[in-house]
């Protein structure tokens, strides 16, 4: 295994994380020309975008699994093929639904890539440095695909249209699966991890309930017994999911993970960071093109400081954890993106463009730096004979993340979305207060997750799901 066959199997997998993040951010910029086209409301406009996110929560941790289990390269090599299919349907969408039902079938296609391919990662490069610089390419990847998006976006949207954001995939989907069969080997799990349906079932539903109770709520009204009775069922079936799997002998989320707090942090600092993300660009975006009237080349240039912050601080971010380990990233992010978030509560119809621009920046730079020590915590301490399952419940937790940020915002921006007419600023401003929240949350475990306590933790852990002669990595939090 040379450096150059390393470097092109690390580009092959970066190559599939650049398509699903960015197509989890580049339709953001084109929802108002799908609005305008299909004629949708706002309930399926967030459907759009959580249906894919949603998709790519429910199956990442199965498909992590099913690689470890059937052989990573073949179900890396699937879920491309399934998400070019699902990125041709969607340009092709006649409708509002079907655009909706191409998005599900990206999303499954999407769920088959990135846990698989951070796992190939994690079995290519063993070395502590070699693997920890992997790593943070791979970490700079999710930010700068994520960031480039609404740029890409709006270019693509001014001079072709709406649905060449997903042509785009088409042609990096060929190159990955080339490069795929040529330069990455085989590998499974050395332990063969049974399926668990009743498990995924239960997580399935609990995470659909969740979101369509808080996109359909305002809707439907919050007392409506079918909203109700959808809440209810996601609650049983996350009380039914806590059961369940924490007395199945190989369950598909293996909840001793958790015992970790470093682990068990990132995967809420994730989720409070890719929700505050997915609620900026969504309503960012309708705020842009629908109360000031920017075009969407316009728009994407306005999120140019994002891309620049991603470009620089994303690869800055995971020196600064392999150096110096996640307090200081995580300290960064979480003082960014709430200070970031205070100022959008300030925002109004007539807010100077550069103003708008230092607020993107700030944010931008913030969430950036959270995403390699998130990324990072999903796999020390771990072994590496359990990579892909542990990390995909922190990918997992990203799009769940951005899932519940966008069903936030029918809920706590309702007339926004509503009304053409409505005060944008006023309307908006609980959304950002609970982004505020989200920094703070973000900054409070970025401490306490890099305490001593919290290592101990970490090396607590390690023997509890460690086989005999099976190799473990570094607690390196």
């Amino acid at each position: 295994m040379t450096s150059r066959r390393k470097a092109v199997i690390l580009v092959s997998c970066c190559l599939s994380l650049l398509i699903v993040s960015m197509d989890a951010t580049i339709v953001n910029v084109a929802i108002p020309a799908i609005r305008s086209d299909l004629h949708a409301s706002p309930s399926q406009l967030q459907w759009v975008v959580d249906v894919y996110t949603l998709v790519l929560a429910s199956l990442l941790i199965l498909a992590g699994a099913t690689g470890d289990r059937f052989g990573r390269r073949r179900v890396f090599q699937i879920g491309l093929t399934v998400f070019a299919i699902g990125s041709l349907l969607c340009s092709l969408a006649p409708s509002i639904d079907m655009l909706i039902a191409a998005r599900f079938v990206q999303g499954i296609g999407g769920s088959m890539m990135n846990p698989v391919a951070l796992s190939i990662i994690s079995q290519i490069f063993t070395g502590r440095v070699e693997r920890a610089k992997a790593l943070g390419i791979w970490g700079a990847v999710v930010g700068i695909s994520m960031a480039l998006g609404p740029i890409v976006g709006g270019l693509l949207i001014e001079y072709v249209g709406w649905r060449a954001v997903f042509w785009i995939n088409l042609p990096i989907c060929v190159l990955a699966i080339a490069l795929t069969a040529i330069f990455v080997p085989e590998s499974k799990s050395a332990t063969m991890r049974s399926i668990d349906p009743i498990g995924q079932l239960l997580a399935v539903t609990f995470l659909f309930g969740v979101v369509f109770a808080l996109i359909e709520g305002p809707g439907y009204g919050w007392t409506s017994p079918l909203v109700l009775g959808i809440a209810a069922v996601a609650a049983v079936a996350f009380v039914g999911f806590l059961y369940y799997e924490s007395r199945r002998l190989d369950p598909f989320i293996d909840l001793r993970f958790f015992r970790s707090i470093p682990f068990a942090s990132a995967t809420v600092t994730a989720v409070s960071a890719f929700a505050a993300w997915g609620a900026f660009l969504f309503v960012m975006s309708l705020y842009l093109q629908g109360e000031r009237h920017f075009t969407a080349m316009q728009t994407g240039l306005i999120y140019l400081p994002i891309a620049v912050g991603a470009l620089v601080f994303s690869p800055l971010s995971g020196r600064l954890v392999g150096r110096f380990g996640a307090r200081p990233s995580l300290l960064s992010a979480g003082v960014l993106i709430t200070a970031a978030s205070v100022l959008l509560t300030f925002r109004t119809a007539t807010t100077p463009v550069w103003q708008l621009l230092i607020v993107f920046t700030v944010f931008g730079i913030g969430f950036s730096m959270v995403n390699a020590p998130v990324t990072n915590a999903a796999v020390s301490g771990m072994p590496l004979d359990r990579a892909g399952a542990a990390s995909a419940v922190t990918s997992t937790s990203r799009q769940v993340g951005v899932s519940i940020g966008v069903a936030l915002c029918g809920s706590l921006t309702g007339a926004a979305l509503t009304q053409a007419d409505s005060d944008f600023g006023t309307a908006a401003r609980p959304l950002w207060f609970a982004c505020v929240g989200c920094g703070i949350v973000i900054l409070a475990l970025g401490w306490f997750a890099t305490s001593a306590r919290a290592i101990r933790s970490a090396e607590r852990l390690a023997p509890l799901i460690t086989g005999p002669d099976v190799p473990k990595v570094a607690v390196d939090v």
